[in-house]
């Protein structure tokens, strides 16, 4: 046992383990209405969301592995499955030779739209809906506070 160490208080804990439970819970619900309804996981979703924030539905891979927040193995497996069913399309980048562009494809787009009804509809229906005004102010503020990058001690 490490001496020392300030063990985590019963409010602590609580926090810990309701926000590790409530982001479980929110993201295999998620995944499985699109996986139903769409034939995408929520993870799929994602790059094709973050691709269609790019100019013109295109974004560097780089950029995209960082905005969808997975590994650059995670994104190219990923990305080479919506390739392979015709949403995305890789393509180099005329400036830098070393550089590739994920492209949403029309079949991307029209999924896209698709899938984002169901998955407004469903972030509504297992989160917002569960919240009052005040206690999604809160619960956005903290969330934002914990997204921030941590100094180095």
């Amino acid at each position: 046992m490490a001496i020392g160490i300030q063990w985590l208080n019963d409010v602590e804990m609580r926090a810990w383990r309701g926000m590790l439970s409530a982001h479980s819970q929110l993201y295999n619900l998620l995944d499985e209405e699109l996986i139903r309804a769409h034939g995408i996981t929520f993870a799929e979703f994602e790059v094709l969301v973050h691709t269609s924030e790019g100019e013109g539905g295109s974004v560097r891979m780089s950029s995209l592995a960082e905005a969808a927040l997975v590994s650059r193995s995670g994104l190219t497996r990923r990305v080479q499955h919506l390739v392979a069913v015709g949403m995305l399309e890789r393509r180099r980048c005329k400036e830098d030779k070393r550089g590739t562009f994920a492209v949403l494809t029309p079949l991307g787009w029209e999924k896209l739209r698709a899938a984002s009804v169901t998955h407004v509809k469903g972030v509504r229906q297992h989160m917002i809906a569960k919240l009052t005004r005040e206690e999604l102010a809160t619960l956005a503020c903290a969330l934002e506070r914990l997204a921030e990058p941590s100094s180095k001690q």
